[in-house]
């Protein structure tokens, strides 16, 4: 099951978090006249994960993850500002600063810390900027398929007329997965989980299927971090980081290996078969590649 919890971000922005798996045994769980309020443990004495999205993203594209994170911790999915249930204010920060906030206050605010941060791109990014800012709340970090070079003018223009070429509104979800998934000009080869990734930001509309974010927001946030390399921020990073790659991502082998090696604490793992989206390609292998960390997390 998931259940939401709201979370007040930078500027007063309302958030929703997820949270995976059977909530708090508690009387206050058990009352349905009445929502749940974790106390500084969260309810629980399970440890805390926070799991943060990738651009465009949302907070469900963890639920397999956290599900199975459910087991042994208190995992915890945020939609971030602008993105999935989460308010999108036209005059919102959709900056790093506030992105970094809105993860510091979902800690706080649920009782999560120190936690692992798991994060996916963008998500990845924010991880490691908190953890470097806010050591205290973070006691370990996966960063999934996200660069720390900058990625420079040329990228930001890609995407300003990668998102022109959409063709929305698509007149069903099946248009959402061929489109995203094999007609895509940025589609090497046929990729379903690519398609299904899509179809999950997609809401339907009078018109058609459109997304549930702004795209004019999307460049927003991204042109915050993309003209910008992120090399000392990953260097005061202090907890154990785990850097994981797809084989067929983003993220090239030599720079993660760079990565690991800048990281007081890094270790370098990566996934066959998966492309930018590892923990969506190949959720299996996604959980082998983490589980070792993980593991030593818990007996630390």
């Amino acid at each position: 099951m998931a259940r939401r919890i709201d979370v007040t971000g930078a500027g007063g922005v309302r958030l929703a978090a997820w949270e995976f798996g059977d909530p708090p045994k508690t009387d206050r769980a058990h009352d349905p006249a009445r929502s749940p309020a974790p106390s500084s443990s969260g309810g629980t004495d399970l440890p805390g994960v926070l799991l943060l999205h990738g651009l465009m993203g949302r907070a469900s594209h963890w639920a397999p993850t956290a599900r199975w994170l459910s087991a042994r911790h208190r995992a915890v999915a945020l939609d971030q500002r602008g993105h999935g249930r989460s308010d999108k204010p036209p005059q919102a920060a959709y900056t790093r600063d506030a992105y970094v906030e809105d993860a510091e206050a979902a800690l706080e605010q649920l009782g999560l810390g120190p936690a692992v941060l798991i994060g996916h791109a963008m998500g990845a990014l924010t991880g490691w900027q908190l953890a470097a800012k806010r050591p205290d709340l973070v006691r370990g970090l996966i960063i999934c398929d996200m660069r720390a070079s900058a990625l420079g003018t040329a990228s930001q223009h890609t995407w300003t007329e990668w998102f022109r070429a959409w063709p929305v509104p698509f007149a069903t979800l099946a248009d959402v997965r061929k489109w995203f998934g094999e007609d895509d000009p940025w589609v090497e080869r046929p990729n379903r989980a690519r398609g299904e990734f899509y179809a999950e930001v997609m809401a339907e509309s009078p018109d058609g299927w459109r997304p549930v974010f702004e795209p004019e927001q999307m460049l927003r946030s991204r042109e915050t971090w993309v003209y910008d390399a992120h090399w000392e921020e990953l260097a005061q990073v202090r907890c154990p980081t785990l850097v994981v790659r797809g084989l067929d991502g983003e993220l090239g082998r030599a720079e993660a290996q760079e990565m690991v090696r800048v990281l007081p604490n890094g270790q370098y793992a990566e996934v066959a078969d998966a492309g930018h989206l590892v923990h969506y390609d190949q959720p299996e292998a996604w959980r082998t590649a983490i589980e070792p960390f993980l593991n030593t997390l818990a007996d630390a």
